[in-house]
């Protein structure tokens, strides 16, 4: 069976747009402004030798900063699989809406 970006989102527990994260790191918080369908290059198929894309969703966030616009806040965007634990490890939803 074909992997779907809707296993992702189903697998994978992420946040909706306009929910809060937290840094598990530094302690920031982060709000997911953008949410999209995007594929992953992975290893190629060791039979054919062609190359594999694997569905991911990319993440928007925004950093949220008191008295800070946010226009001139950081942003950073991040791809997930349903391969990787990289939300699990880096992020927590704070706001469980």
């Amino acid at each position: 069976m074909k992997e779907t970006h809707d296993d992702v989102i189903r697998e994978k527990h992420l946040p909706r747009v306009g929910q809060t994260v937290r840094s598990r790191k530094y302690g920031t918080l982060w709000r997911v402004t953008g949410k999209k369908e995007a594929w992953r290059d992975t290893a190629d198929d060791p039979v054919s030798r062609e190359p594999r894309l694997l569905p991911a969703i990319s993440l928007t966030y925004i950093q949220i900063k008191e008295g800070q616009s946010p226009a001139t806040a950081r942003k950073l965007e991040y791809a997930y699989t349903r391969y990787d634990n990289t939300f699990e490890a880096n992020w927590e939803i704070a706001d469980k809406v």
